[in-house]
């Protein structure tokens, strides 16, 4: 069975930073695409950054350029998000996820499966 287990969040005030990260089980984070998604209270999932199969593409949505930065770690199977300079709006549940289409990785319609997510508060 293919899943992510997404660790790391908790709570933080606004202008400190977290590492969250993504381990998969029952694959290789080197056979996809993997993404970070933020939902935020009462508002629809929306892509954050993404990282190639082969680790040596990343791409980053607005909401995440500058301040979050994506990686990853073949050895332990881990795709982390580190991120920084957090405000209350990125309050909300993130969550990793695996595509096959490297356009998309950073849009919930092209996502295969996705992790069950872990909380973030960022208080001001």
């Amino acid at each position: 069975q293919k899943e992510f287990v997404e660790t790391g969040g908790g709570s933080v005030e606004s202008g400190g930073s977290l590492r969250l990260s993504c381990r998969a089980s029952g694959f290789f984070v080197d056979e996809y695409h993997v993404g970070w998604f933020h939902q935020a209270p009462g508002k629809e999932r929306e892509g954050l950054s993404c990282i190639s199969a082969t680790g040596n593409l990343q791409k980053h949505t607005e909401a995440a350029k500058g301040r979050f930065t994506i990686s990853k770690d073949g050895a332990k199977n881990t795709v982390d998000l580190q991120m920084s300079s957090l405000e209350p709006g990125d309050t909300g549940v993130y969550y990793c996820a695996a595509t096959n289409m490297y356009s998309k990785c950073v849009n919930a319609s092209g996502v295969k499966w996705w992790g069950k997510g872990t909380l973030v508060t960022v208080s001001s």
